[in-house]
């Protein structure tokens, strides 16, 4: 089984940065594609960020150009750089697979706040 744990979130002035780090157990992780979604107070859970084994990556138009997502295979780490932060970004994010692949049980996620 696949457990996840996010980190990194909390409080950041708009245009600030954050870098989001989400740690997977098991060996099934260095072949799954993985994505952060976020989900944001009344609003559907989303996936801004997507990242294969082979580190191809795609964005959500909201985030693109401001986010990277990058992945330590070996350490078994997905990362999020969020750069430019926006108020709208404000939400709790989470990773999980992505692309298709089916689910794990989703982890606690962590919040982002971007407010002056």
């Amino acid at each position: 089984q696949v457990q996840l744990v996010e980190s990194g979130g909390g409080l950041v002035q708009p245009g600030g940065s954050l870098r989001l780090s989400c740690t997977a157990s098991g060996s099934m992780f260095r072949y799954s594609a993985m994505g952060w979604y976020r989900q944001a107070p009344g609003k559907e859970r989303e996936l801004v960020a997507s990242i294969t084994s082979a580190g191809g990556t795609n964005y959500d138009d909201s985030v693109k150009g401001r986010f990277t997502i990058s992945r330590n295979i070996a350490q078994n780490i997905v990362y999020l750089q969020m750069n430019s932060l926006k108020p709208e970004d404000t939400a709790d994010y989470y990773c999980n697979r992505a692309l298709g692949l089916p689910l794990v049980s989703w982890g606690q996620g962590t919040q982002v706040t971007v407010s002056s």
